[in-house]
């Protein structure tokens, strides 16, 4: 495996042992020089066509602590603005010489294009495709399950996982699905129909329609953003209607079983999917997950450039 394009291209052993790598690295943050010269003399090429905050600096950052050299790429400002088409501009990174594009785009399957098209001859990471898959994502939710879950080893197999929320437009809901099941976790997706994508009977989890039946069921709870921006009619008739129905607030939360964690892939809605008091709250683990997510993005770079340089050999 060259590309990490899908959360569905992970076997169990190969995403544990991204995991364990992961774990590994995340001791790298305690250190007075916080840098390993796995990657150095490497070339890493941030292409960031939608705007993002966690996801951009912990590849940035995750990149650094290997010492690779990174380059951030953002649409605006660019010559996509200009009209520079993703074959265009893949080609002059290729020219530059970019050992790994990390790419984050509006349009589903951009990333596919991007590793199988013959543009460029480095590695591709998903960090976002339109409302296809968010793969690290997935992972750093994983690895923040089975730490806090699961003591931090093995899989998740019996784990009770519940995602809320908008479905239809979470890139972030379908790897999760996708990589939780396959280790072993039991995935329930809660929303309105509305707001569930079609074919969703079809993906490895239950389905509800009531968050007030699954929450005293459910070892963890995510919650997902509403993505307004991606709407282009009403899914729902207000956002008090949809808080009221579908938020996380104090007395939901107390439904919960008593070592139950929060978990939010951000940036968040206060007030609507999630109430301010439960997202400050002891058992929210949103800010645990941006840390983690630095320390499994490092993992994903190290097996694929600097490591193994294959994902799979190193789980055999």
């Amino acid at each position: 495996m060259r590309h990490l394009l899908s959360a569905g291209d992970l076997d169990a052993a190969t995403a544990c042992l991204i995991l364990d790598t992961a774990a590994e690295l995340a001791t790298v943050t305690d250190r007075s020089v916080k840098k390993l010269p796995t990657l150095r003399g490497r070339t890493v090429v941030n292409l960031f066509y939608e705007d993002s905050t966690r996801t951009r600096i912990s590849f940035e950052m995750a990149a650094k602590r290997l010492s690779a050299d990174v380059i951030n790429f953002a649409a605006k400002g660019s010559s996509v603005s200009k009209g520079e088409s993703l074959k265009d501009t893949a080609l002059t990174l290729e020219a530059m010489g970019a050992d790994a594009v990390i790419i984050r785009h509006g349009s589903s399957g951009a990333p596919h294009r991007l590793a199988n098209a013959g543009w460029i001859g480095g590695t591709v990471i998903n960090a976002g495709d339109g409302t296809h898959e968010h793969p690290t994502q997935a992972l750093l939710d994983a690895y923040t399950l089975r730490r806090h879950l699961r003591g931090g080893l093995g899989d998740l197999d019996g784990l009770r996982v519940t995602i809320v929320g908008d479905v239809l437009h979470s890139r972030v809901a379908r790897s999760n699905v996708l990589l939780l099941s396959t280790l072993g976790a039991d995935v329930t997706l809660v929303a309105p129909p509305t707001l569930l994508p079609t074919g969703v009977g079809t993906w490895p989890c239950r389905v509800s329609y009531d968050i007030d039946e699954v929450l005293p069921h459910s070892d963890a709870i995510m919650m997902l953003r509403v993505q307004a921006e991606r709407m282009q009619a009403a899914f729902f008739p207000s956002a008090r209607e949809y808080s009221r129905a579908y938020g996380l607030d104090r007395a939901r939360m107390a439904a919960l079983p008593d070592d139950a964690i929060v978990l939010h892939p951000g940036p968040m809605n206060r007030g609507m999917e999630i109430s301010a008091e439960v997202a400050d709250s002891d058992r929210a683990v949103m800010v645990e997950q941006v840390a983690n997510g630095v320390s499994v993005r490092m993992a994903v770079l190290y097996l694929l450039l600097g490591g193994s340089g294959d994902l799979t050999d190193g789980a055999a």
